[in-house]
């Protein structure tokens, strides 16, 4: 574990003795690991897309999608290769009509030079959530996390997340669900390093012995799948 990690939660929880209780029960988790499975490799086009074809839906039937587009252009997802899948065929592995035409755009943006989503890195979280968010289908949320899992933003939380919100009110605990603003207000004590409240958070929402990441838990769904099929090959099973 990188010792920053462990720096940036103690200050934490010298701070909020609720978030001192969390890292005492979840340790401290990586806030910036991406489940992917190896899927967008380096790329953060890639990892952008498979951020649009997530949304609103789980993180397994994510991956079959995003699966499909990579088949059909040969690999990782590129600007070009989704341009030349086209509406049709993007929707023939999966993705809604509105979602085929968020990735278009979002591609046709990169190409055009509208957005370099390969080097953004010196732009400032806000600067770089104005760029993504000009993107149809890159909402507040996509951008935010886009930004902890790609770019390593320490100080992002997303308050408008259900599952940040559910976690304030099952640890504090309230008797109904802070608003978003509630949310912005409390976090503002966590800053400079409110990604690792956040990872908290969300760590909080399942037992300390349980994945807790949507796409981690298809990971091992996955790999769980691939373990049988292989058992079945290996010992002649159809």
């Amino acid at each position: 574990m990188n010792s920053d990690y462990g720096r940036r939660y103690r200050i934490l929880a010298d701070r909020d003795p609720v978030l001192a209780r969390l890292v005492e029960e979840y340790g401290h988790p990586d806030p910036f690991e991406w489940h992917d499975g190896g899927r967008t490799g380096s790329s953060n086009f890639a990892a952008m897309t498979l951020h649009i074809v997530g949304q609103q839906i789980s993180a397994v039937v994510a991956f079959v999608v995003f699966d499909r587009i990579a088949a059909a252009v040969g690999g990782v997802p590129t600007p070009d290769g989704v341009i030349s899948l086209g509406a049709d065929r993007l929707r023939e592995c999966g993705l809604s009509r509105a979602k085929a035409a968020y990735v278009l755009d979002f591609a046709h943006r990169q190409v055009s030079g509208l957005i370099d989503i390969e080097d953004m890195a010196d732009l400032d979280d806000s600067a770089a959530i104005a760029v993504l968010t000009a993107v149809k289908g890159i909402g507040l949320w996509s951008a935010q996390t886009f930004l902890i899992h790609q770019f390593h933003r320490s100080d992002i939380l997303p308050a408008g997340d259900v599952g940040i919100r559910r976690a304030i009110a099952k640890a504090w605990p309230l008797k109904e669900l802070p608003t978003v603003e509630d949310v912005r207000k409390m976090a503002t004590a966590w800053a400079p390093y409110r990604t690792y409240a956040a990872t908290l958070l969300w760590r909080s929402l399942r037992p300390a012995n349980e994945l807790s990441d949507p796409k981690a838990r298809a990971l091992s769904r996955e790999a769980a799948l691939g373990a049988v099929e292989q058992a079945h090959e290996e010992h002649g099973l159809a």
